[in-house]
């Protein structure tokens, strides 16, 4: 499945990184020819096609290790058959604080 390798290339895929294809569903446009990738590609492919999902998602409904399924996203990404969206870094949540003051404006209303 993966030829021996063990990184997914250049990225890292945090686990609740969310996966959504770029290939459209063959139901709805027949005359897009499917992408010529392996079996686990493929049913990857079909299911973000459904829903975006996340790496451990994708890894559970797959019955494959994460390390695999992480391999495999990064050659789809390479491809350009998947867009991933990386989850926000916590340094780039607003403080705490913030949102307890909203939550106690909004319950004064």
């Amino acid at each position: 499945m993966t030829r021996g390798r063990t990184g997914g290339g250049e990225q890292q895929f945090d686990l609740i990184a969310v996966v959504v294809t770029e290939q459209p569903d063959p139901a709805f446009a027949p005359d897009v020819p499917e992408p010529p990738v392996g079996p686990e590609q493929a049913r990857i492919l079909a299911l973000c096609r459904s829903a975006p999902l996340s790496v451990a998602e994708l890894a559970a409904d797959l019955d494959l290790p994460v390390g695999v399924v992480r391999v495999l996203l990064g050659d789809l990404l390479a491809a350009g058959l998947i867009r991933v969206r990386r989850p926000v870094p916590p340094a780039l949540l607003p403080d705490e604080r913030i949102l307890q003051e909203v939550i106690r404006g909004l319950r004064a209303l």
